[in-house]
């Protein structure tokens, strides 16, 4: 990770950099703590990119926008993302996407930036990686960090 070596770079008590990672097609990975930083900053617009089921079943963050990358059942393309994503990013202003476990949103992210939005990833995602028992919230993600959710 650029940046990661240098006296300026700090990490936060999850390991995370303080700092966005560099990344191709978007404007660079975040952890959790520096997306929720920025969002009760001001400084971004959480969008939250999981279908309408997983929000409802699994948890959400309280005041991110629901924008679906994909719609269940089936996972076909929203064809109303661009427009709810201009919709809910002010011109000029910043969004950190926020999936799953991060994948959705790397998608997600390269298209906001197609679209002229300054975008990030949320590292991990809502959940994180599967275990070696294929369970989540145990490797990372936004709830493992004890990040603002609700259910």
């Amino acid at each position: 990770m650029i940046g990661m070596n240098t006296p300026s770079a700090q990490t936060n008590p999850a390991g995370h950099s303080d700092q966005p990672q560099p990344a191709e097609g978007y404007a660079g990975n975040v952890s959790p703590q520096l997306a929720w930083q920025w969002v009760q900053a001001g400084e971004a617009v959480m969008i939250d990119v999981r279908t309408d089921a997983e929000r409802e079943w699994v948890g959400f963050v309280p005041g991110a926008v629901a924008v679906a990358w994909k719609q269940w059942p089936g996972m076909a393309m929203n064809a109303s993302f661009d427009e709810a994503l201009r919709a809910a990013i002010p011109p000029g202003g910043k969004a950190v996407m926020l999936c799953r476990s991060g994948v959705r949103s790397v998608a997600a992210a390269k298209r906001a930036t197609e679209l002229g939005i300054t975008a990030y990833n949320i590292l991990e995602g809502f959940e994180g990686d599967v275990d070696a028992n294929g369970q989540r919230n145990k490797l990372g993600g936004w709830r493992f960090h004890g990040m603002p959710w609700r259910q």
